[in-house]
């Protein structure tokens, strides 16, 4: 279609549709005032519009209004992009092993839920790879580093020792000095890589379970509340719960009669 007949179409005149906007012409009346915004902003990258209409009025001494130049700055594409949160990576002490055996790795991971007045409530749960036992229940608004290893302690006592490994993500109490100093020379730590959950997948799978068959089904009016029932359904889930890849034998039933031992896999090199 040509420029006339377009035009036409829209009702609108031809000197307007080729009329360039007041700012790309040279009768553009804060030409100077643009130029004067985008010295500022190669020189402070970081800094929005309030700050160089602070520079404007009161280190130059410009009375410019203050919206006018928040227009002239989007205008020139010149707000502040959000830098990308870069996540912390933890570095683990053991490479990938594959739980063959019970008490080989342990998977622990963090969910959140609330109560119904807002009060938020955070579980932490850890399952046995390999007989997908459940072996931590806190439930409480807030999980610090020293408290999750008082009840890894506990949970160590409790069965016998501590696992070979114990699998988690990078989440900032997983990666503290608290948890790495505990485990060392104890246990190893097998970091998976920030943004890949599937890489621990069995206590993401449990998760799953608890948020669709208790958490979602439940409003609590209180953090204890939470706790008891969340506990009743760990505890169901070592007893009860028949899982397919354990020949539809609970987790308890299983590991009770598991005869498994752990074989390292040893790297040869030609």
């Amino acid at each position: 279609m040509s420029e006339r007949m377009a035009c036409k179409v829209v009702g609108l005149s031809r000197s307007a549709y080729r009329r360039l906007p007041q700012a790309q012409t040279p009768a553009d009346p804060d030409a100077d005032l643009r130029a004067d915004l985008r010295a500022y902003a190669g020189k402070n990258p970081r800094h929005g519009f309030r700050r160089v209409w602070a520079y404007l009025r009161f280190d130059v001494g410009l009375a410019v209004n203050k919206k006018k130049v928040h227009r002239l700055w989007k205008e020139e594409g010149l707000q502040v992009q959000r830098a990308p949160r870069r996540k912390r990576a933890g570095q683990s002490s053991v490479p990938v092993i594959e739980a063959d055996a019970p008490n080989v790795v342990w998977a622990l991971e963090f969910q959140f839920d609330s109560t119904v007045d807002g009060r938020k409530i955070k579980i932490a749960s850890m399952v046995d790879e390999h007989t997908r036992v459940s072996l931590l229940d806190i439930v409480d608004t807030s999980i610090p580093a020293e408290r999750l290893v008082e009840e890894l302690e506990k949970v160590f006592i409790a069965v016998g020792g501590p696992p070979r490994v114990l699998r988690m993500d990078n989440g900032p109490e997983f990666i503290s000095h608290a948890l790495q100093q505990f485990c060392d020379g104890k246990v190893g730590i097998s970091y998976i890589p920030p943004g890949t959950p599937w890489n621990n997948g069995f206590v993401e799978s449990f998760n799953s379970r608890l948020r669709d068959e208790c958490l979602n089904r439940n409003c609590w009016t209180s953090v204890l509340e939470a706790r008891v029932v969340i506990g009743d359904f760990k505890d169901d889930h070592n007893r009860r719960h028949r899982h397919s890849a354990l020949g539809y034998q609970t987790p308890a039933e299983y590991a009770a009669g598991c005869t498994c031992t752990h074989h390292p896999v040893v790297c040869e090199i030609a």
